[in-house]
């Protein structure tokens, strides 16, 4: 089964972007990503809704931060992105008459929507200014430097 990585990506590309003192390309970010520029767009122009990115056009044109990385947190960008699924597990749907199906899948339901209930409160109490003060001490850490392309290095 496929992950979703999108909130990972998407936070990945924020911390990036706070890092730079110029707008930066949807190419760019899309290079430093491994993925294509219009994906890139597409997930930014959810963000640009919310007020957390800009945009700008011409030759010095690309994406900024456009707020307060201690007011955003990882559940903002989450709904921003539309709140994709949580948990790759579901329930079983083939015999909805049969109770026993029924028996396991309300247990199981309870159990996904307490699940999902803790992860999306602990989404909201981590805010991108703590992703960020994580990342400088990583890099002082490492005695690396601020290049989007070079930050992947292991």
């Amino acid at each position: 089964m496929r992950r979703d990585s999108r909130l990972s990506g998407v936070l990945h590309v924020l911390l990036h972007m706070a890092e730079q003192p110029a707008p930066v390309t949807s190419e760019a970010l899309a290079r430093a990503m491994g993925t294509n520029p219009v994906v890139i767009r597409r997930i930014m122009a959810g963000l640009r809704d919310r007020g957390y990115v800009r945009s700008g056009k011409g030759h010095r044109g690309g994406w900024t931060i456009a707020c307060d990385l201690a007011s955003v947190t990882l559940r903002d960008v989450y709904e921003a992105l539309g709140r994709p699924e949580l948990l790759a597990m579901g329930n079983r749907t083939e015999a909805p008459g049969c109770l026993v199906e029924q028996a396991v899948n309300a247990a199981l339901g309870e159990a996904f929507d307490e699940a999902e209930a803790l992860l999306l409160c602990r989404f909201g109490e981590v805010s991108l200014a703590a992703l960020s003060a994580d990342f400088h001490m990583r890099l002082a850490e490492r005695g690396g430097s601020l290049a989007l392309e070079t930050n992947h290095a292991a």
